[in-house]
């Protein structure tokens, strides 16, 4: 089994204050903070306005196109333009007539008979009725025409109207998708690149069942019972559990002869742990709820007889994209002993008190009873134990890495959440 990469030490900062409450502001920011899946949604409906808009201003430019077009021809405004023109053009013909007839009037001879004098008058009687009842038309059309040109202009500009109100919301409707689209983009890039996550001492992991005894060729379970102490509800809970191992000299790496299986009531079904120790079937726990994890650890018949430790430790990941967890993992040592050998009575494993921010005001807070044996990380980066724990030699080989698992764990458990290999 392997352990993560993590952080060797808390800064001290860390690990003599406890971290303050996030004050009420912090807290309405972070649950006003979309989710990605609410961005993605925001960002797929941006995307159908927007395609709807182009759609709407391609049938809006076809349309003022039409409208233009027929207020040049069969629009009738554009046809009662054309009848005042051609009321017009016959008052011309009618006065033009009238003219004639007077001409014709003018132009009789003197010798011209009393038939063809009265001829000339009716012909210009009836040219002076005609050009009377163009002008009444003309005066008419001319009327109509001047409304028709005022109305053709109105048409005009409503049809630019209305099509410039589609352009516009093209236009917002672009900048809407393309702030959606980036607001997407930032919040996947954050979540890759993976998001301080804070201290959360009262999410816990207590393990129940692991013997301080585990025996070659055998198979042993256990469980983990996940706590959500604090007073906010997590959205996703995230269990850690790895396993270390050496021979009794403390130099020789054992984890290969050890697998560790886990299943939950949502999966029932016995799962290897995967590649970065993590499981994360647990689900959302509200304040004051717990979940439990039954686990069960293998021990190949070939393991030599040497020392274990058990690393537990829980997350938890929130929609707004907080997260937290302890900032150590609680560590549990074992003795292997080769197959065949007898356990004998083992009491369950103790849990080893690791550095971390703690209440105590000395930045030592234990993972479990107060009765284990401390171990702190030297100034080479191992671990080096006070008293005589008998899983020194292991923990020493683990480099301290498990022991600061917290904060730093979470960055892997987001990248691997963000697309990495599970």
């Amino acid at each position: 089994m392997t352990t993560p990469a993590v952080l060797l030490s808390v800064t001290p900062a860390a690990a003599d204050t406890k971290p303050a409450a996030p004050s009420q502001t912090q807290t309405q920011n972070k649950q006003s903070k979309p989710s990605i899946k609410e961005l993605e949604k925001a960002a797929a409906d941006a995307q159908k306005a927007y395609d709807k808009a182009v759609k709407a201003k391609a049938d809006a430019h076809v349309k003022l196109e039409e409208t233009l077009a027929a207020l040049k021809s069969t629009h009738p405004l554009a046809v009662a333009a054309k009848a005042a023109e051609q009321a017009a053009k016959d008052a011309a013909t009618a006065d033009q007539a009238v003219t004639d007839a007077k001409a014709a009037v003018d132009a009789l001879p003197e010798t011209a008979t009393e038939e063809e004098r009265t001829a000339a008058a009716n012909a210009l009687s009836e040219a002076e009725a005609t050009a009377k009842t163009a002008d009444a038309a003309k005066t008419a059309a001319d009327t109509r025409s001047a409304e028709a040109d005022e109305a053709v202009t109105d048409a005009r500009v409503e049809a630019f109207r209305v099509y410039g109100v589609v352009s516009q919301a093209l236009t917002d409707a672009l900048a809407a998708k393309t702030a959606a689209d980036q607001a997407l983009a930032k919040a996947i890039k954050e979540a890759e690149e993976g998001q301080e996550c804070e201290p959360e001492l009262d999410l816990t992991a207590d393990v129940t069942g692991l013997p301080s005894t585990l025996v070659a060729g055998t198979t042993t379970a256990f469980s983990i019972r996940v706590t959500n102490g604090s007073d906010r509800h997590m959205d996703e809970i995230i269990a850690y559990a790895g396993v270390h191992a050496t021979d009794r000299s403390g130099l020789k790496d054992t984890g290969e002869f050890f697998r560790l299986q886990w299943s939950t009531a949502s999966s029932p079904k016995w799962q290897n742990i995967n590649k970065h120790n993590y499981i994360d079937a647990i689900g959302a726990l509200k304040p004051g709820a717990h979940a439990d994890v039954k686990l069960r650890l293998t021990v190949d018949k070939a393991a030599p007889a040497g020392n274990g430790v058990a690393f537990i430790a829980a997350d938890f990941f929130n929609e707004d994209g907080s997260c937290g967890g302890a900032p150590g993992a609680d560590m549990y040592e074992f003795d292997v002993k080769a197959a065949g050998a007898k356990p004998g009575k083992p009491a369950d494993a103790k849990p080893v008190t690791t550095e971390k921010p703690g209440k105590n005001g000395t930045g030592l807070e234990p993972q479990g009873t107060t009765s284990s044996t401390p171990v702190k990380t030297g100034a080479n980066g191992n671990l080096a134990a006070t008293g005589s724990s008998s899983a020194t030699p292991s923990i020493a080989l683990a480099g301290g890495a498990a022991v600061a698992l917290g904060a730093a764990a979470m960055f892997v458990v987001r990248r691997r959440k963000a697309g990495s290999d599970a």
